[in-house]
C-alpha cells in the first residue's frame, strides 16, 4: 500500500515539503501492518529506520532498573517514533508495542539522509519532535523521583491492611496496656468474690480468662505479622525512591560538570582571542 501524501502533510517533519517532494518521499516509504500487542522493536535492538503511524496506537516504553515499566509516550495517527536510533546509528533506546491493530509507514536511514540533504530545514522540525519527547520523558522522571512514598502506599492499601495497621499500632500503645490491665484486674476481683454483690462467672483458676487471653494473643500476633509485611513493603518503596533520588542527583551533578567544562572552554577561547588581538596590536 503506497503512503498517502495527505498523511505526510500533517506530520511536522514533512510539513515544509511541497506536493512533489512529498510524493517523492511517499514512494520511498514501506507499508507495514501489525497486530495488537505485537512487538515492533525492543530495547537494544539495532535501529535503521523510523516509523510513521497511519492507523492505531503504538506504546513507547522503557523498563527501569527496578523492573517497572515506564511509558514514555503513545504514538497515534500522523505521529512518528524510532527516530533517535536512526540518527546515531545506535541501538533502540526504548521498546515499541502496538496497543491495537495498527498500520505504519517505514522510512529507512538512507532515504531519510537523502531527504534531509535535499531539505535541510526539515532537520529543525525533526529536532523539535525529538525535543518534545525528551521533555515528556523528563516530566515523567521528575514526577517519579519526587513522589511521596507514604501517599503512594496509602493509595494502594486495602481496607484489611488499614485495619491490620491500626490494630498493630493500637496494641503497642499505653492505652491498650492500661485497658488490658484494668480489664484483668476487674475480672480477677469479681471472680475472687471481693465484691459479694456481683456473682463470680469465672472462678479460680480463671479458665475463661485464660482462653480469652490466648485468643487475643493469637489474633494480635497475626495482625502484627500483617503490619510487619506492610512495613517491609513501605521500606522497599522508600528504598526505590531513595535510589531514584540519588540517581537524579548524580545526573544533575554530571550535567553541572559538563556546563562548567563548557564555560571554562569558552573563557579560555575568549582569553586566547584577547591575547591574539593584543599581540596583533
Amino acid at each position: 500500500m503506497p503512503a498517502d501524501e495527505s498523511l505526510l502533510a500533517d506530520i511536522p517533519l514533512f510539513a515544509l515539503l511541497d506536493c512533489e517532494e512529498r510524493k517523492a518521499l511517499a514512494s520511498a516509504l514501506e507499508y507495514v501492518s501489525v497486530k495488537s500487542r505485537e512487538v515492533i522493536f525492543r530495547f537494544g535492538d539495532p535501529g535503521d529506520c523510523l516509523y510513521v503511524v497511519r492507523r492505531g496506537k503504538i506504546e513507547i516504553s522503557v523498563r527501569e532498573t527496578t523492573g517497572q515499566q515506564l511509558v514514555l509516550t503513545v504514538a497515534g495517527p500522523g505521529e512518528l517514533f524510532g527516530e533517535l536510533a536512526i540518527f546515531d546509528n545506535g541501538p533502540r533506546s526504548a521498546s515499541a508495542v502496538a496497543l491495537e491493530d495498527s498500520e505504519m509507514f517505514v522510512l529507512n536511514r538512507a532515504a531519510l539522509q537523502l531527504f534531509i540533504r535535499n531539505k535541510p530545514d526539515a532537520a529543525m522540525d525533526l529536532m523539535a519532535v525529538m525535543a518534545k519527547k525528551i521533555r515528556n520523558a523528563d516530566e515523567l522522571l521528575l514526577y517519579r523521583f519526587s513522589r511521596n512514598p507514604n501517599e503512594e502506599i496509602e493509595e494502594k492499601l486495602s481496607w484489611g491492611q488499614h485495619l491490620a495497621n491500626f490494630i498493630a499500632e493500637f496494641s503497642g500503645s499505653m492505652t491498650f496496656l492500661v485497658l488490658n490491665a484494668g480489664l484483668f484486674f476487674a475480672w480477677i476481683v469479681i471472680n475472687l468474690n471481693f465484691i459479694p454483690s456481683i456473682p463470680a462467672f469465672d472462678p479460680y483458676p480463671f479458665g475463661l480468662l485464660t482462653m480469652a487471653v490466648s485468643l487475643e494473643a493469637i489474633f494480635l500476633s497475626i495482625f502484627v505479622l500483617l503490619a510487619q509485611s506492610l512495613q517491609a513493603t513501605k521500606d522497599r518503596i522508600r528504598g526505590d525512591v531513595e535510589y531514584a533520588v540519588n540517581l537524579k542527583a548524580g545526573l544533575e551533578v554530571a550535567q553541572l560538570h559538563q556546563k562548567m567544562d563548557e564555560i571554562n572552554a569558552r573563557i579560555l577561547e575568549r582569553l586566547q582571542t584577547i591575547e591574539r588581538q593584543g599581540r596583533a596590536s
